[in-house]
């Protein structure tokens, strides 16, 4: 059975969301943050999804085991501003069962 998961997602003002997202509709976090409305119109996810900006350039805070960057990813996160060695793009991250209390902090905007 498909099941929701809860993420703690902090904003760029510092303010902590607890947010439930589905895993059952191929969302990613970009998305997840949209949807909510965590960051505003036109500053996250400016390319769609396809890891061609770092508009949705997040820190993972919890020791989730993610999945590998591409080197699209890679290559992305290699160019952008305010990158740690916890960067992902949200995009990139999809939403899966395993999220279940993932901590992420979106970066700040370049």
């Amino acid at each position: 059975m498909e099941q929701d998961v809860t993420i703690k997602i902090t904003d760029r003002d510092g303010v902590l969301h607890e947010v439930i997202a589905p895993t059952d509709m191929a969302m990613n976090l970009m998305e997840v943050v949209r949807s909510y409305e965590l960051a505003p119109e036109g500053t996250i996810g400016i390319c769609g999804g396809m890891a061609m900006c770092a508009s949705c350039q997040c820190y993972v805070k919890s020791n989730h085991e993610l999945p590998e960057m591409n080197d699209d990813e890679d290559a992305m996160l290699a160019e952008a501003f305010h990158v740690q060695e916890n960067s992902r793009l949200g995009c990139q991250i999809h939403i899966t069962p395993e999220l279940e209390g993932l901590e992420v902090e979106l970066a700040p905007e370049s």
